[in-house]
Formats: C-alpha cells, sequence, structure tokens
C-alpha cells in the first residue's frame, strides 16, 4: 500500500491512502510519478524486494530439508522474542 501527499500551493498539505489492486499497482505508480505535485511514500518493501525475499526464503528451505543448513528449535526463537 502507498500513502500519497498532495501538495496545495499556500494550503496545508493533504494525505490519500490508496488500496490498489496488485495488478494495477505498477501502473498506477508509474502514473502518479508524473505528476510533480504529488509526493509518494511507500511504507513497505519494493515488489522486487518482496520477490527477492521470497526467492531466498525458499533457497533456505531447500537447503533446511536436503539437512545442509541447520534449524533450532521454536521454543529457541520464540525466546529471543
Amino acid at each position: 500500500m502507498s500513502t500519497l501527499t498532495l501538495d496545495k500551493p499556500k494550503r496545508k498539505q493533504r494525505r490519500v491512502v490508496l488500496n490498489v489492486a496488485p495488478r494495477k499497482y505498477d501502473f498506477l505508480m508509474e502514473l502518479i510519478g508524473n505528476f510533480n505535485f504529488v509526493q509518494v511514500e511507500n511504507d513497505g518493501d519494493t515488489r522486487e524486494e518482496i520477490i527477492a525475499n521470497l526467492k531466498e526464503a525458499a533457497k533456505e528451505l531447500k537447503l533446511i530439508k536436503a539437512g545442509k543448513l541447520e534449524t533450532r528449535p521454536l521454543k529457541e526463537f520464540l525466546n529471543e522474542l
């Protein structure tokens, strides 16, 4: 989800929050990027970062299943939180 800040001269800035269907996200971001009066604040990972993280997680899971990467008990992990 992205937050758009609309800048109006001599007026207080206003904030608009949009929920966009994933298949239309890239189109919308490209479109609003052409307006010089709109600032986009992404409050999450980019699509590329999410995809890279998922690929890395899949690789690690394969290594765990093959016994090439060590895991630790869930209780130990939760105690660190």
